[in-house]
């Protein structure tokens, strides 16, 4: 049988026995490192993407991606416009989701939008929180759209 090859790296002595990287040396980084080395652990067990992997919530990301340009930003690295502006359009549609959400619409109204404009109950109810619920508002908004 062939006898295993040892590993060498780049730039690396084989003689030396000190790890190759030094720690990370502050509590964030240290943090950091250990997120990405358990996402490198749970990716070679497990070969595959699974469905899980998949179904991110994109949203937690957007927050997550939003926070660290904004860090960053404050430490002195500086963000460039273009990454300004897409930070606050996704904070300005996560505030209009959050408004969305708050606005209570009423079964009567969703139904007359059902029976009057043909459309399912789902999309009615959409339409009406797009307009505070008022069913007059999201009616005419709905014919001035389909003009």
């Amino acid at each position: 049988m062939a006898e295993p090859q040892p590993l060498i790296r780049e730039g690396v002595d084989p003689t030396d026995e000190s790890p190759a990287t030094a720690p990370p040396a502050s509590a964030e980084d240290r943090k950091a490192a250990a997120a990405l080395s358990s996402l490198d652990a749970r990716a070679t067990e497990e070969h595959l993407p699974s469905a899980k992997t998949k179904n991110i919530d994109q949203e937690a990301l957007a927050k997550a991606i939003s926070r660290l340009e904004i860090s960053t930003g404050a430490k002195g690295v500086e963000i460039s416009e273009k990454e300004k502006e897409f930070v606050e359009r996704r904070r300005k549609e996560r505030e209009e989701r959050e408004r969305r959400n708050r606005v209570k619409v009423s079964a009567e109204d969703v139904g007359l939008l059902v029976q009057e404009l043909e459309l399912s109950k789902g999309k009615a109810t959409e339409l009406l929180k797009a307009h505070e619920g008022d069913a007059v508002k999201a009616m005419r908004a709905f014919v001035r759209a389909a003009v």
